[in-house]
This record gives C-alpha cells, structure tokens and sequence, in this order.
C-alpha cells in the first residue's frame, strides 16, 4: 500500500492569521515560560511554544494555547513547509504533555470549551493561571488527566514531566509583577538566560572581590 496516500492533506488548514490578540502582560509571561525552560532544560528533548495552533484532525478547528509543552520531540528540520508550521497530532503522534492558558478576560472559556477541549486531546496537565481573578479566587489551578478526565490537583508537582509550576513576585525584562513560573523538584526556579548570566556576573565579581583581599589579581584568576 502506499503510505503517501494516508497522509492527511494540509494544504487548507489556516496555520497562522497574521491577527496580533494579544496584550503586553500575556505576551511577556509566554515569553517567560518558554525561554526559561530552553535555558535549564538543556539536556532533554521537548518542543515548548507560545501561541502555535494545535490540530488533532484536518476536519476539526485548531485549538490555540498561550504555552504548551511536549516532551520527546523536536520541531522538523524543514519548519518553514506547510506541514511543519504548528502541532499536528497526527504527525507528532502525541498530545502535549502540558498546556498554560493565562486569563485575560472571561471570553476565553478556560473553564468551559478549553478544558473539555484539552481533556478530549488527553492533555497531561492543564494549568489556569489567573492573575486578575476574572474566574474566581484562585490565581492558579492545576488539572491532572486521570483516566478519561480531569482532576484538580492539590499540589503544583507535575510528575509526569517532572516539573513543577508557582507564583513568583519579582522582575523579569524590567517589569515588576507577579509571575508564573517553571520549578524543580526543590522549589528552585527554572532561570532564563539572562538571569543565568546575571548570576555568573554576580559569582565573578564576589570572585574578583576575594582575589583583591588576598592581595591577588582577579583578572588572571578571571581568565582561567
């Protein structure tokens, strides 16, 4: 049989639109999100992407996630083609291990067609993060997939991935806010690459400070 012919014809499906939707806060916590994870993940394979559609059929609409995060695989070399653009389940032959939607708003229907939606795809994790409290107290809610649905998770600890999620108050790209961030199993957040850099600025100037108490010059030490 030849195999090209159960390949699903994409030609049709609306990869991107070109409409800007989103807002300053919403597009800074993606970006956060996802470099985070490409600079501390450094010796796994996964894809984490902020605002790419999601398609579990040619037939059926695409679905839209602020991040999402799936393990074990790679976006083609050839990303530019048609078939490359977003994340079709049939050729990733996997869901998401996890999916971030942040509230803007009530219209998004986090609670409502999304989580079915995501439940339907058997999305791992399902996270709400709720900075304005459009939805209800909570700023954060976390549903594990167990069986055919989801349950509301007590803890932030996501097993399956081996990553945890929390709130965080400090600045990121000069802003001072309220974060949701990547963590390890210890609490630890998952740094960015500045923030990386930041830190070994940090450890080089205590580093020269010591060297010239000692009498010694820190810009020898500092080169080897």
């Amino acid at each position: 049989m030849d195999t090209e012919l159960l390949v699903p014809d994409v030609a049709h499906l609306v990869t991107e639109d070109n409409t800007p939707v989103d807002n300053f806060a919403s597009e800074k916590q993606q970006r956060l999100l996802t470099s985070s994870l490409y600079s501390s993940l450094r010796n796994r394979t996964f894809l984490a992407a902020a605002n790419v559609g999601i398609y579990t059929s040619p037939s059926r609409p695409p679905i839209v996630p602020d991040v999402f995060l799936s393990l074990d695989v790679t976006v083609p070399e050839q990303w530019w083609e048609k078939q490359n653009r977003c994340y079709l389940l049939w050729q990733f032959d996997k869901p998401p291990d996890v999916v971030i939607e942040i509230v803007s708003n009530r219209e998004g229907d986090e609670l409502g067609g999304k989580f079915s939606r995501y439940e339907q795809m058997r999305v791992s994790y399902y996270a709400v993060f709720d900075p304005n409290h459009e939805l209800g107290p909570e700023e954060l809610r976390i549903f594990e997939l167990r069986g055919r649905h989801y349950v509301e998770m007590a803890e932030t600890w996501l097993e399956q991935v081996e990553l945890g999620l929390k709130l965080w108050d400090g600045v990121f790209e000069g802003k001072q806010a309220r974060w949701l961030r990547w963590c390890d199993a210890q609490g630890q957040l998952l740094l960015t690459g500045d923030e990386r850099a930041e830190l070994e600025r940090q450890r080089a100037e205590r580093l020269a400070a010591r060297l010239r108490a000692l009498g010694e010059d820190p810009d020898l030490d500092l080169e080897n």
